[in-house]
């Protein structure tokens, strides 16, 4: 079978920045506060009447479209990744559809949150190596902003969210050795409710009440102590499993982008596995966590910046709700 390889990337983010400043204003926190725990500085929100989900995934889409020397209509195959839809049904990926003025084409959700992007490239890598299609836009987009809990009782979620979206489109290599060497997928559902938004839900007569909103289950709870164990745990892990299915070792890594969650996670990372920080890539710092927006956004702000180039080794690693954790190895 053919291996698909990246043929472009790109992203967007929305104009409006927020900072750790602003938020002081809205909560009992600080620039300190918020810099210590995450690493975060300041993140972008979105603009209501401007951005949507599908349309943020649509101008990142064109960005990636334009470095791989294609038009929307070479496209056989939108996989959209998020966590943030722009209506309960049907999904964003047919409105980005519509967006880009595509007909016909298979436009495929997919739920996995912070592993979102990479599951969703898994997705788009198998349909390219049975041969079924040859061009896949993947697409991680999302908007936090929208549902976050500003209160001082939130705090400790809503510092760390913020807006975005990021695109690759999929084609096939030219050689066995080159582009996606393989992706690993993992997910464990007994810790489903320690990163969670439980409300509105479909197991209740009324799928969103007043008790629901009194009570803050329509905002995103985190058990950060129990998150961040897994995390450090299986972050490693399916790095390793990725590496080893194709010979490699961590010092082979030219570029490892992790999902943007914490920064101190991202530093165990690179500690844990000897990586030099010019090998680790990170850009929480402007960003924030944008959930299935983070890999591909990191993804092609990296390669802006020169940090990867053709021959390189480049792993995408992710953690996140559900809980779920996924890696792609990539010969560049």
């Amino acid at each position: 079978m053919r291996n698909s390889k990246i043929a472009g990337v790109g992203h967007y983010v929305p104009e409006r920045v927020v900072t750790n400043k602003d938020l002081e204003k809205l909560m009992d926190t600080s620039d300190e506060w918020i810099r210590e725990r995450t690493g975060i500085v300041e993140r972008h929100y979105f603009q209501e009447g401007i951005d949507t989900t599908a349309n943020m995934g649509a101008n990142a889409a064109r960005e990636a479209l334009k470095m791989a020397g294609l038009e929307a209509k070479d496209i056989d195959m939108i996989v959209f990744a998020t966590l943030s839809p722009d209506y309960i049904f049907p999904g964003s990926g047919v409105l980005m559809q519509r967006e880009l003025g595509l007909k016909e084409i298979p436009a495929l959700d997919v739920r996995n949150q912070c592993s979102g992007f990479i599951y969703a490239l898994s997705v788009g890598d198998q349909f390219i190596k049975t041969g079924m299609y040859n061009n896949v836009l993947v697409v991680g987009s999302e908007i936090h902003s929208s549902g976050l809990d500003f209160s001082t009782q939130g705090r400790a979620v809503s510092v760390i969210f913020g807006d975005g979206a990021g695109a690759v489109v999929l084609t096939p290599a030219e050689s066995s050795d080159k582009g996606v060497l393989s992706t690993h997928l993992h997910a464990d559902g007994e810790f489903a409710e320690e990163l969670a938004v439980t409300a509105p839900n479909s197991n209740k007569k009324d799928r969103l009440t007043h008790e629901m909103i009194d009570d803050r289950s329509i905002y995103p709870y985190m058990n950060g102590n129990v998150v961040f164990k897994h995390a450090v745990t299986h972050f490693p892990e399916v790095i390793k499993e990725a590496l080893d299915k194709n010979g490699y070792k961590p010092s082979d890594i030219d570029m490892l982008i992790p999902h943007q969650a914490n920064l101190r996670i991202t530093s165990y990372i690179q500690q844990t596995m000897g990586l030099s920080p010019e090998n680790v890539f990170s850009n929480i710092h402007k960003y924030g966590n944008t959930t299935a927006a983070s890999v591909p956004i990191a993804l092609s702000e990296a390669y802006a910046e020169g940090r990867i180039k053709e021959g390189d080794l480049v792993c995408l690693a992710a953690f996140g709700s559900g809980f779920t954790w996924a890696s792609a190895l990539i010969r560049w």
